[in-house]
Protein backbone atom coordinates (compact mmCIF):
# COMPACT_ATOMS: atom_id res chain seq x y z
CA UNK A 1 0.00 0.00 0.00
CA UNK A 2 2.13 3.04 -1.08
CA UNK A 3 1.47 6.21 1.23
CA UNK A 4 -0.80 7.99 -1.04
CA UNK A 5 -3.70 5.02 -0.83
CA UNK A 6 -3.17 4.73 2.86
CA UNK A 7 -6.01 5.57 5.05
CA UNK A 8 -5.59 8.88 7.03
CA UNK A 9 -6.51 8.79 10.92
CA UNK A 10 -6.13 10.62 14.21
CA UNK A 11 -5.77 10.27 17.89
CA UNK A 12 -6.71 13.03 20.30
CA UNK A 13 -5.01 11.82 23.19
CA UNK A 14 -1.27 10.82 22.88
CA UNK A 15 -1.06 9.34 26.17
CA UNK A 16 -0.92 5.25 27.61
CA UNK A 17 -4.36 5.02 25.89
CA UNK A 18 -4.22 7.11 23.15
CA UNK A 19 -0.68 6.08 21.99
CA UNK A 20 -1.24 2.34 22.50
CA UNK A 21 -4.53 2.80 19.90
CA UNK A 22 -2.42 5.02 17.72
CA UNK A 23 0.32 2.14 16.97
CA UNK A 24 -2.70 -0.13 16.51
CA UNK A 25 -3.70 1.79 13.50
CA UNK A 26 -0.60 2.56 12.28
CA UNK A 27 0.24 -0.92 12.06
CA UNK A 28 -2.70 -1.16 10.26
CA UNK A 29 -1.85 0.06 7.35
CA UNK A 30 -3.02 3.90 8.06
CA UNK A 31 -1.07 7.29 8.19
CA UNK A 32 -2.00 8.52 11.75
CA UNK A 33 -1.54 11.87 13.27
CA UNK A 34 -1.72 11.88 17.46
CA UNK A 35 -2.41 15.78 18.95
CA UNK A 36 -2.53 16.72 22.46
CA UNK A 37 -3.03 19.40 24.42
CA UNK A 38 0.59 20.86 23.51
CA UNK A 39 2.14 19.88 20.30
CA UNK A 40 5.78 19.25 22.37
CA UNK A 41 3.66 16.87 24.25
CA UNK A 42 2.34 14.89 21.21
CA UNK A 43 5.92 14.89 19.69
CA UNK A 44 7.39 13.63 22.62
CA UNK A 45 4.91 10.75 23.04
CA UNK A 46 5.43 10.20 19.30
CA UNK A 47 9.38 9.29 20.04
CA UNK A 48 8.34 7.34 23.01
CA UNK A 49 5.73 5.15 20.90
CA UNK A 50 8.78 4.77 18.41
CA UNK A 51 11.13 3.40 21.14
CA UNK A 52 8.57 1.51 22.56
CA UNK A 53 7.75 -0.76 19.45
CA UNK A 54 11.55 -1.10 19.15
CA UNK A 55 11.24 -2.87 22.00
CA UNK A 56 8.03 -4.30 21.48
CA UNK A 57 9.62 -6.03 18.17
CA UNK A 58 12.71 -7.12 20.36
CA UNK A 59 10.32 -9.15 22.89
CA UNK A 60 8.71 -10.48 19.71
CA UNK A 61 5.47 -8.97 20.82
CA UNK A 62 5.19 -6.03 17.64
CA UNK A 63 6.55 -7.40 13.80
CA UNK A 64 10.38 -6.64 13.84
CA UNK A 65 9.76 -3.38 11.03
CA UNK A 66 7.32 -1.98 13.56
CA UNK A 67 9.76 0.81 14.89
CA UNK A 68 10.09 1.72 11.73
CA UNK A 69 6.38 1.55 10.54
CA UNK A 70 5.78 3.54 12.85
CA UNK A 71 8.09 6.24 12.61
CA UNK A 72 6.65 6.52 8.84
CA UNK A 73 3.17 6.54 9.83
CA UNK A 74 2.99 8.16 12.98
CA UNK A 75 2.89 12.49 12.73
CA UNK A 76 2.53 14.80 15.60
CA UNK A 77 0.18 17.91 15.07
CA UNK A 78 -2.28 19.91 16.85
CA UNK A 79 -5.80 19.10 17.44
CA UNK A 80 -7.17 20.84 14.29
CA UNK A 81 -4.23 19.90 12.16
CA UNK A 82 -4.50 16.27 12.72
CA UNK A 83 -8.23 16.26 11.89
CA UNK A 84 -7.80 17.67 9.10
CA UNK A 85 -8.64 15.48 6.03
CA UNK A 86 -8.62 12.40 8.53
CA UNK A 87 -11.68 9.99 7.52
CA UNK A 88 -11.39 8.33 11.31
CA UNK A 89 -10.88 10.24 14.66
CA UNK A 90 -10.35 8.80 17.74
CA UNK A 91 -10.83 11.28 21.25
CA UNK A 92 -8.88 9.61 23.91
CA UNK A 93 -8.36 12.31 26.50
CA UNK A 94 -8.92 12.11 30.70
CA UNK A 95 -11.87 11.02 31.63
CA UNK A 96 -13.43 14.03 32.65
CA UNK A 97 -16.51 15.33 31.11
CA UNK A 98 -15.44 18.72 30.55
CA UNK A 99 -12.39 18.05 29.24
CA UNK A 100 -14.20 15.47 26.59
CA UNK A 101 -16.91 18.07 25.56
CA UNK A 102 -13.98 20.99 24.65
CA UNK A 103 -12.29 18.39 22.90
CA UNK A 104 -14.74 16.92 20.83
CA UNK A 105 -15.80 20.46 19.91
CA UNK A 106 -12.64 21.46 19.03
CA UNK A 107 -12.74 18.14 16.98
CA UNK A 108 -15.95 17.93 15.29
CA UNK A 109 -15.75 21.58 14.20
CA UNK A 110 -12.33 21.36 12.61
CA UNK A 111 -12.53 17.75 10.74
CA UNK A 112 -14.65 16.84 7.76
CA UNK A 113 -18.42 16.78 7.98
CA UNK A 114 -18.56 13.30 7.19
CA UNK A 115 -15.21 11.84 9.25
CA UNK A 116 -16.13 9.24 11.58
CA UNK A 117 -15.95 10.38 15.59
CA UNK A 118 -15.07 7.62 18.37
CA UNK A 119 -14.67 8.31 21.85
CA UNK A 120 -12.34 6.38 24.19
CA UNK A 121 -14.35 6.39 26.96
CA UNK A 122 -15.01 3.62 29.30
CA UNK A 123 -17.76 5.24 31.72
CA UNK A 124 -19.08 8.47 30.15
CA UNK A 125 -22.73 7.83 28.44
CA UNK A 126 -22.08 8.20 24.64
CA UNK A 127 -25.08 10.08 24.20
CA UNK A 128 -24.00 12.83 26.90
CA UNK A 129 -20.50 13.20 24.98
CA UNK A 130 -22.26 13.67 21.55
CA UNK A 131 -23.62 16.57 23.00
CA UNK A 132 -20.45 18.53 21.95
CA UNK A 133 -20.06 17.26 18.91
CA UNK A 134 -21.14 18.96 15.69
CA UNK A 135 -23.07 16.71 12.95
CA UNK A 136 -23.39 13.82 16.39
CA UNK A 137 -24.42 11.43 13.89
CA UNK A 138 -21.28 10.54 12.91
CA UNK A 139 -20.09 10.02 16.42
CA UNK A 140 -19.59 6.40 18.71
CA UNK A 141 -18.17 4.80 21.40
CA UNK A 142 -14.93 3.06 19.63
CA UNK A 143 -13.66 2.04 23.45
CA UNK A 144 -10.65 0.03 23.77
CA UNK A 145 -9.16 -2.00 26.58
CA UNK A 146 -5.85 -1.22 28.70
CA UNK A 147 -2.99 -2.35 26.88
CA UNK A 148 -4.46 -1.35 23.45
CA UNK A 149 -1.75 -2.61 21.37
CA UNK A 150 -2.26 -6.29 23.13
CA UNK A 151 -6.24 -6.42 24.43
CA UNK A 152 -8.10 -7.89 21.43
CA UNK A 153 -11.85 -6.46 22.29
CA UNK A 154 -13.43 -3.26 21.73
CA UNK A 155 -16.95 -2.00 22.57
CA UNK A 156 -18.80 0.33 19.80
CA UNK A 157 -21.40 1.53 21.03
CA UNK A 158 -23.70 3.92 19.49
CA UNK A 159 -26.04 6.56 20.92
CA UNK A 160 -29.76 6.81 20.01
CA UNK A 161 -28.80 9.38 17.13
CA UNK A 162 -25.62 7.23 15.48
CA UNK A 163 -26.28 6.94 11.77
CA UNK A 164 -26.09 3.32 11.66
CA UNK A 165 -24.07 3.15 8.28
CA UNK A 166 -21.05 4.25 10.39
CA UNK A 167 -20.88 0.89 12.60
CA UNK A 168 -19.43 -1.39 9.80
CA UNK A 169 -17.10 1.20 8.68
CA UNK A 170 -16.04 1.32 12.03
CA UNK A 171 -16.04 -2.44 12.66
CA UNK A 172 -13.54 -2.87 9.60
CA UNK A 173 -11.13 -0.71 10.84
CA UNK A 174 -11.16 -2.19 13.92
CA UNK A 175 -10.77 -5.34 12.17
CA UNK A 176 -7.82 -3.81 10.32
CA UNK A 177 -5.98 -3.76 13.70
CA UNK A 178 -6.72 -7.59 14.25
CA UNK A 179 -9.15 -6.92 17.03
CA UNK A 180 -12.68 -8.10 17.26
CA UNK A 181 -15.80 -5.80 18.11
CA UNK A 182 -18.83 -6.02 19.94
CA UNK A 183 -21.61 -3.42 19.56
CA UNK A 184 -23.65 -2.71 22.78
CA UNK A 185 -25.90 -0.38 23.69
CA UNK A 186 -25.44 3.26 25.22
CA UNK A 187 -25.86 2.07 29.21
CA UNK A 188 -23.62 3.09 31.79
CA UNK A 189 -20.82 0.89 32.35
CA UNK A 190 -21.70 -0.46 29.07
CA UNK A 191 -20.72 -3.85 29.16
CA UNK A 192 -16.55 -4.91 30.12
CA UNK A 193 -17.11 -2.51 33.14
CA UNK A 194 -20.77 -3.37 34.42
CA UNK A 195 -19.07 -7.10 34.18
CA UNK A 196 -15.64 -6.27 35.69
CA UNK A 197 -16.93 -4.51 38.67
CA UNK A 198 -19.66 -6.51 39.66
CA UNK A 199 -17.17 -9.58 39.72
CA UNK A 200 -14.57 -7.16 41.80
CA UNK A 201 -17.64 -5.55 43.83
CA UNK A 202 -18.63 -9.47 44.83
CA UNK A 203 -14.09 -10.70 45.39
CA UNK A 204 -14.36 -8.03 48.02
CA UNK A 205 -17.15 -8.73 49.70
CA UNK A 206 -15.87 -12.11 50.38
CA UNK A 207 -12.92 -10.59 51.83
CA UNK A 208 -14.74 -8.27 54.75
CA UNK A 209 -16.67 -11.30 55.42
CA UNK A 210 -12.97 -12.92 55.88
CA UNK A 211 -13.87 -16.17 53.36
CA UNK A 212 -10.76 -15.98 51.73
CA UNK A 213 -7.67 -13.56 51.40
CA UNK A 214 -7.04 -11.38 48.20
CA UNK A 215 -4.16 -13.77 47.31
CA UNK A 216 -6.57 -17.05 47.11
CA UNK A 217 -9.68 -15.35 45.39
CA UNK A 218 -7.29 -13.77 42.45
CA UNK A 219 -6.17 -17.75 42.43
CA UNK A 220 -9.28 -18.84 42.52
CA UNK A 221 -10.27 -17.24 39.55
CA UNK A 222 -7.43 -17.28 37.34
CA UNK A 223 -7.29 -21.22 37.25
CA UNK A 224 -10.96 -22.24 37.88
CA UNK A 225 -13.67 -20.08 35.78
CA UNK A 226 -11.45 -17.23 34.59
CA UNK A 227 -9.22 -19.95 33.38
CA UNK A 228 -12.23 -20.58 30.74
CA UNK A 229 -12.81 -17.26 29.91
CA UNK A 230 -10.41 -16.13 26.83
CA UNK A 231 -12.69 -19.23 24.88
CA UNK A 232 -15.83 -18.99 26.30
CA UNK A 233 -18.33 -16.02 27.69
CA UNK A 234 -20.51 -16.70 30.75
CA UNK A 235 -22.96 -17.81 28.41
CA UNK A 236 -21.35 -20.42 26.76
CA UNK A 237 -20.28 -21.66 30.20
CA UNK A 238 -23.61 -21.88 31.19
CA UNK A 239 -24.83 -23.36 28.48
CA UNK A 240 -22.45 -26.36 28.90
CA UNK A 241 -22.62 -26.88 32.47
CA UNK A 242 -26.28 -26.65 32.22
CA UNK A 243 -28.75 -24.45 32.95
CA UNK A 244 -30.75 -26.53 35.19
CA UNK A 245 -27.37 -26.82 37.23
CA UNK A 246 -27.02 -22.83 37.46
CA UNK A 247 -30.75 -23.08 38.79
CA UNK A 248 -29.95 -25.21 41.47
CA UNK A 249 -26.61 -23.17 42.28
CA UNK A 250 -28.91 -20.13 42.98
CA UNK A 251 -31.37 -21.79 44.85
CA UNK A 252 -28.65 -22.84 47.06
CA UNK A 253 -27.11 -19.50 47.12
CA UNK A 254 -30.32 -18.03 47.80
CA UNK A 255 -30.01 -20.11 51.16
CA UNK A 256 -27.98 -17.23 52.28
CA UNK A 257 -28.30 -14.34 50.03
CA UNK A 258 -32.04 -14.50 48.69
CA UNK A 259 -31.90 -10.74 46.89
CA UNK A 260 -28.23 -10.53 45.93
CA UNK A 261 -28.71 -14.15 44.06
CA UNK A 262 -31.95 -14.07 42.51
CA UNK A 263 -32.06 -16.38 39.58
CA UNK A 264 -32.23 -14.50 36.47
CA UNK A 265 -35.43 -14.33 35.20
CA UNK A 266 -34.25 -15.56 31.35
CA UNK A 267 -32.25 -18.38 33.08
CA UNK A 268 -35.55 -19.98 34.74
CA UNK A 269 -37.89 -19.08 31.62
CA UNK A 270 -35.55 -21.16 30.12
CA UNK A 271 -35.28 -24.23 32.09
CA UNK A 272 -38.80 -24.29 32.16
CA UNK A 273 -39.31 -24.26 28.69
CA UNK A 274 -37.33 -27.44 29.06
CA UNK A 275 -34.36 -25.28 27.17
CA UNK A 276 -31.27 -26.62 29.34
CA UNK A 277 -28.13 -25.70 27.20
CA UNK A 278 -26.04 -27.74 24.45
CA UNK A 279 -27.28 -31.17 26.77
CA UNK A 280 -31.31 -30.11 25.19
CA UNK A 281 -30.05 -28.67 21.84
CA UNK A 282 -30.93 -25.26 23.62
CA UNK A 283 -30.44 -22.67 26.15
CA UNK A 284 -28.62 -19.49 26.15
CA UNK A 285 -26.80 -19.80 22.53
CA UNK A 286 -28.92 -22.66 20.73
CA UNK A 287 -25.49 -24.89 20.20
CA UNK A 288 -26.97 -27.90 18.11
CA UNK A 289 -26.89 -31.25 20.06
CA UNK A 290 -25.12 -32.81 17.46
CA UNK A 291 -22.11 -30.42 17.74
CA UNK A 292 -21.50 -31.45 21.34
CA UNK A 293 -19.08 -33.83 20.85
CA UNK A 294 -16.78 -31.64 18.86
CA UNK A 295 -17.43 -28.75 21.49
CA UNK A 296 -16.04 -30.57 24.27
CA UNK A 297 -13.38 -31.72 22.03
CA UNK A 298 -12.38 -27.86 21.33
CA UNK A 299 -12.74 -27.28 25.18
CA UNK A 300 -10.64 -29.61 26.47
CA UNK A 301 -7.94 -28.64 23.63
CA UNK A 302 -8.53 -25.10 24.44
CA UNK A 303 -7.83 -25.30 28.51
CA UNK A 304 -4.82 -27.96 28.23
CA UNK A 305 -3.10 -25.47 25.90
CA UNK A 306 -4.34 -22.44 28.25
CA UNK A 307 -2.42 -24.29 30.91
CA UNK A 308 1.02 -25.11 29.06
CA UNK A 309 0.96 -20.95 28.26
CA UNK A 310 0.74 -20.48 32.14
CA UNK A 311 3.24 -23.09 32.64
CA UNK A 312 5.91 -21.56 29.95
CA UNK A 313 5.12 -18.00 31.13
CA UNK A 314 5.35 -18.38 34.71
CA UNK A 315 3.61 -16.41 37.56
CA UNK A 316 3.49 -13.36 37.28
CA UNK A 317 5.93 -10.98 39.33
CA UNK A 318 3.54 -9.86 41.39
CA UNK A 319 4.82 -10.50 44.51
CA UNK A 320 8.71 -9.35 46.04
CA UNK A 321 11.46 -11.50 44.19
CA UNK A 322 12.49 -14.84 46.18
CA UNK A 323 16.11 -13.67 47.21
Amino acid sequence: MTEQERPVYAVIGSGYMGGGIAQSLALSGADVRIADVDIQIARSNRERLITEAAQFASDGLFPADASEIIAERLTAATIEDAVVGASFIEEAVPEKIEIKHATLRRISEAAAPDAVIGSNTSTILIGKLAEAVVNPERFLGVHFSNPAPFIPGVELIPHAGTDAEILPVVEQIVAATGKETARVKDATGFVLNRLQYALFHEATQLVEEGVASPEDIDTIVRTTFGFRLPFFGPFAIADMAGLDVYAFCYASLQTEFPERFATPKALADLVEAGKLGTKSGAGFLDVPADRTPELIAYRNKAYVAMKKLVDELGPAPIHPAQS
